[in-house]
């Protein structure tokens, strides 16, 4: 298993009126995770596509617990509970700063060829730094 976590702050523009995170935020919440968990690995997803595979997300699910309230700095958990094949699924956990868990979250990314457009393996690199996670 492989995990990581990033801390990000809930900015004024990503609340509602009554100061919680617009649910519709969670969402790039988990990209940013995903993002640091990437470079975590000294890789970055700029990289992966320069070397010709994108990573769409086919699937989504969150669970809210509690608001995470503007101006609250939040830590991101970014999970791989299993190595990747063509397709790659994420655990979030997120917790306020008193710790308390406020959101679980799950997203199934694939790899894609972007020449073929075609689901394909991820490269030999990223999977040569997760494998001593998975041993």
């Amino acid at each position: 298993m492989f995990s990581n976590t990033t801390k990000i702050r809930v900015r004024y523009a990503e609340t509602d009126q009554m100061g919680y995170m617009y649910y519709g935020n969670y969402a790039a919440f988990f990209e940013v995770g995903r993002v640091e968990m990437l470079r975590s690995l000294d890789m970055t997803y700029k990289s992966m596509e320069d070397s010709g595979i994108i990573m769409p997300v086919t699937e989504m699910k969150c669970k809210y617990i509690k608001p995470a309230l503007y101006d609250e700095e939040i830590t991101v958990k970014v999970i791989i509970e299993k190595m990747p094949s063509v397709r790659i699924h994420f655990r979030y956990e997120l917790f306020n700063e008193k710790e308390d868990l406020i959101h679980i979250g799950e997203t199934t990314l694939v790899f894609i060829d972007k020449v073929k457009n075609r689901p394909c393996l991820p490269s030999t690199d990223f999977l040569d730094k997760l494998r001593p996670y998975f041993n």
